[in-house]
């Protein structure tokens, strides 16, 4: 095979070539320029494959299969981490496990029934218009809510109630609302749903398990205070508040909402199959975006899902 200079030269003498074309009779030029073209064309080809040639005789091999420092054109290996909403994430969960809870997974679309009617959502329900919601053309619903799992949780959960059994399951998951995005706001984020169901379940038990989450979250004793909510699935419904945590500077003198939560509805238990005569229960639902942003202090929600990797890093 020829060298490269050699193929190259070959080419820029090809150049001079070409203004000849200008000098011939006008019959003449069509075949010449075609010659020529064809010439150009093998030099072209026979430039790319004598650096592809090239190319490949400087190349190491690698073994895949070997561990990095078999491999001498290897001089750093740099490794993959989980992103911070995965790991904190996990550490809640591990929080509900210890205290008894079963993990069910979320769906990423749902239907109208899972995300409405079940939860007690009436057809032209006003509150219906609070969410939001995505659909795709074909009428499914990324959901907007863990709580379109509740219905499901129930009825895969309530042979756990024979015998004096109980229901209790939380449903992480990732969530979509069209929202206006800011600092505060996403459209895309997690949630992670609770549900407890007893012939005996309490309010009081209720708060004790959500006042334990966070206190083992951000490892400090935490007062917790409740305001009337509204939620069409739960019966009374509160939103929960405590106590800002030392991770924000708190001293004791100031609140922060953190989720909603309340008495699951009878009627949502009578959806599922449930007799709210003879049982009943609590369900609570909060982003795990919100909890990592109070841990940490970041400023901007955004950076959860930017990609920006000096900022996911710092994990």
């Amino acid at each position: 095979m020829r060298t490269i200079e050699k193929i190259k030269q070959e080419i820029k003498a090809l150049g001079a070539e070409y203004a000849k074309i200008k000098s011939l009779a006008p019959e003449e030029r069509k075949a010449f320029g075609e010659s020529l073209n064809q010439k150009r064309q093998v030099l072209d080809r026979e430039l790319q494959e004598a650096l592809d040639a090239a190319e490949a005789s400087t190349v190491e091999p690698l073994d895949v299969t070997a561990p990095a420092a078999a491999n001498a054109n290897i001089r750093e290996v740099k490794r993959g981490t989980k992103h911070p909403l995965m790991t904190e994430l996990n550490h809640i969960l591990d929080i509900y496990a210890k205290m008894g809870f079963d993990i069910m997974e979320a769906r990423q679309l749902d239907d109208e029934f899972h995300m409405f009617e079940s939860l007690n959502f009436p057809e032209g329900h006003p509150a219906r218009d609070g969410y939001d919601t995505f659909r795709t053309e074909e009428g499914f619903i990324p959901p907007a809510h863990t709580s379109t799992m509740q219905h499901r949780a129930l009825k895969a959960h309530k042979k756990d109630l024979k015998n004096g059994g109980q229901i209790a399951v939380v449903i992480p998951g990732r969530v979509f609302r069209n929202e206006d995005v800011d600092a505060t706001h996403e459209h895309t984020f997690y949630q992670c749903e609770g549900i407890f169901v007893s012939k005996d379940a309490t309010m009081g038990q209720m708060l004790g398990v959500l006042k334990r989450l966070f206190e083992e979250y951000y490892g400090q004793t935490l007062k917790i205070k409740t305001q009337p909510g509204y939620f069409p699935f739960t019966e009374p419904s509160l939103e929960l508040l405590i106590e800002k945590p030392q991770s924000l500077g708190g001293k004791g003198d100031g609140w922060l909402e953190m989720l909603g939560c309340g008495m699951i509805h009878p009627n949502v238990l009578k959806m599922a199959g449930i007799d709210p005569d003879a049982y009943k229960g609590f369900a609570w639902g909060g982003g795990i975006d919100r909890l990592a942003i109070l841990k940490y202090g970041i400023d901007d929600i955004r950076y959860f899902e930017s990609g920006k990797l000096d900022f996911l890093k710092e994990f």
